[in-house]
């Protein structure tokens, strides 16, 4: 009941790290949790999976956060009905399938940028406000890649790199209302989108061998894991603000593979 009384709002809530966030800060910090996704059937099943185990309460609302309207109705609608926010949980986003930057056309990266990165910078612009009056925090999901780089995902990691960046330099403007800003840069999540990877894959047992492989943990984390860590970021953390927080098992460590031609 570490969050208890405390309004969070997650975006891409309803899988992945989003659905650890949701999940976490309801059954172990007692939140109100308001979380966001594109897709109805899956936001309203965890809604219910997570309100029969309680304590906290869960509440999806349907939106596109490509869509600048819809996260001003997630916020709107969440201080109409809870009168606060205290925790801005920024997560949703996509990985395109990897390719070199031939193959990504200017469209498709300007797409990214939207939603990946301009939709986080408006949830904080529309958030603020009311993050101001509790001196609450917001949690920006960003990637390991974002600072050491990925073969094949050109896009993805110039998205990543500028939320890390947009955290540091908010997190300074900020200060002086007491609002943290952090952000998290997951490694090896075990997501519905890592499965989708390994179902694809030629060998599916050696794309999830080489996964957890890729971890001195030798496996990859939990989307609960992220969730705890984001949880001690919004209610013990006080004095955390501008740090990049790496949930990577070790995957940095050491020498990697290396490519020659």
């Amino acid at each position: 009941m570490r969050y208890k009384d405390k309004v969070a709002i997650v975006t891409g809530g309803s899988k992945g790290i989003g659905a650890g966030c949701v999940k976490v800060f309801v059954e172990e910090g007692g939140a109100t949790v308001v979380f966001c996704s594109r897709t109805g059937q899956e936001g309203t099943a965890l809604e219910a999976e997570v309100n029969r185990k309680g304590p906290g309460r869960a509440v999806f609302v349907r939106a596109d956060v490509s869509r600048v309207d819809d996260i001003r109705h997630l916020i709107d609608t969440t201080v109409e009905r809870f009168g606060r926010i205290d925790c801005l949980i920024n997560n949703a986003g996509w990985h395109p399938p990897h390719r070199p930057i031939d193959d990504f056309s200017i469209e498709d990266f300007r797409s990214l940028l939207d939603l990946n990165l301009v939709s986080y910078f408006a949830a904080c612009k529309f958030a603020l406000p009311h993050l101001r009056k509790v001196k609450g925090n917001i949690i920006n999901m960003s990637s390991l890649v974002g600072s050491m780089g990925q073969a094949g995902a050109a896009t993805y990691v110039a998205t990543k790199g500028a939320i890390t960046a947009l955290t540091k330099a908010l997190a300074i403007d900020e200060a002086g209302h007491e609002v943290r800003v952090n952000s998290v840069s997951p490694g090896n999540i075990y997501t519905p989108l890592w499965q989708e990877a390994i179902d694809a894959a030629p060998d599916p047992a050696r794309c999830r061998a080489d996964g957890d492989a890729a971890q001195l943990l030798g496996r990859m984390g939990t989307i609960e894991e992220a969730g705890r860590l984001c949880l001690y970021l919004a209610a013990e953390a006080t004095f955390t603000t501008g740090v990049d927080h790496i949930l990577s098992g070790g995957a940095e460590l050491g020498y990697g593979r290396k490519s020659r031609r």
